[in-house]
Order: C-alpha cells, then sequence, then structure tokens
C-alpha cells in the first residue's frame, strides 16, 4: 500500500513553522514558500492542507489564540483578585521569550485584522473571551462598570504589548511588569 503523499504533514506542523516565520521575519514573510521551508515539507503539502494563504492564516492565527486562552484559562480565580488579574493579563506581555514572540505576531495578526474577515472574526472572539474572563473577576470583586474597565485593562495590556514589540528597549521587561500592576491598582480603585 502507498503512504499519502502528505500523510506526514499536519495542519498543526505548518501552523507552529507559519508562527515560527512570523515571530522571527514579521507575518508578511510567512508566503506558502517560506512555511513550507521552515517546516521542512513542499510547497503541495502545504498547499494541500491550505488552499489559499488566507486560510493558512486564519489557522494559524487560530491556533495562536487557543495557545494563549489555554494558559489564561489555568490561572487560579481563587487567590486574590490583584493577583488574579496580574497572572492573567501578564500571559498577554512581552515578559519572557515565548510571550514576546506571540505578542509580535498577534500585534501583526491584529494589524490583518483590519482588513481580514476571517482575522478579524478571530481576533474578536479571543478578545471577547479574554474580557469576559477579567469581568467575571471584577463583578466577583464588586467592581463598578466591570465590563467598561475589563475592556480597559485589555486595551492597556494590548497597548503596552505593542509598544515594548515595537521598542523593547523603552519597555525593558521590569517595567511592563511595574506598569501592569500600577494600571491594575487605578483600575481597582472604585473612587474614581
Amino acid at each position: 500500500m502507498r503512504a499519502r503523499p502528505y500523510a506526514t504533514t499536519s495542519p498543526t506542523r505548518l501552523a507552529a513553522a507559519l508562527l515560527e516565520v512570523a515571530a522571527r521575519s514579521g507575518l508578511e514573510s510567512a508566503s506558502v514558500r517560506e512555511v513550507a521551508s521552515q517546516a521542512g515539507v513542499s510547497i503541495g503539502a502545504v498547499q494541500h492542507h491550505f488552499p489559499t494563504k488566507d486560510e493558512m492564516l486564519a489557522y494559524s492565527f487560530r491556533a495562536l489564540a487557543d495557545r494563549v486562552l489555554t494558559r489564561l484559562a489555568t490561572v487560579d480565580p481563587d487567590i486574590d483578585p490583584t493577583r488574579t488579574l496580574f497572572a492573567a493579563l501578564s500571559q498577554l506581555l512581552p515578559l519572557d521569550d515565548q510571550r514576546g514572540s506571540e505578542a509580535h505576531v498577534m500585534a501583526a495578526f491584529a494589524v490583518r485584522a483590519a482588513t481580514s474577515p476571517s482575522l478579524s472574526s478571530i481576533r474578536s472572539s479571543v478578545l471577547f473571551t479574554i474580557r469576559t474572563g477579567l469581568a467575571t473577576v471584577l463583578i466577583r470583586m464588586g467592581t463598578p462598570d466591570p465590563e467598561t474597565r475589563a475592556a480597559l485593562l485589555v486595551a492597556a495590556v494590548n497597548g503596552l504589548a505593542l509598544d515594548a514589540t515595537s521598542s523593547p528597549d523603552l519597555y525593558p521587561r521590569e517595567y511592563l511588569t511595574h506598569a501592569l500592576y500600577t494600571q491594575i491598582h487605578l483600575m481597582l480603585d472604585t473612587t474614581n
């Protein structure tokens, strides 16, 4: 029996290759040819799983988002609420090499989502999931206007991640940690 020509290639492997290329050289460099080279497969193997580049991008964005959301889901909601918020939001900041690569690629996907309905849908779903999780913590704390405060926390962290990705010398990890703690405490100040 002959082996199927692309039996050793999986969409997951190709998505990992795309994310590596995007982290190293930018999302615009993640061509079918570059992804095939990174994965060590033929261009035909990539096209077998992803007939269009948009399908490959959407699958890869979903894989990256799932990885981040899985980490967020492991944050213990029963610890001190400030620490819960910090533990969750710090997953979105470039505080180590893995999160640095993820922040870089997430920013690129966010820009591309502005003109891609499929990427926009994925981004909206991720933002909604994160915002809802944060709002749940804020509701349990009795924080006024929890939905708006959750949205503002997400926006602040996304802004910090983008700035740290594009200007890493201005945003060392210690500064990002301090800025996140400060933002959380400001958001929890119910006198505002």
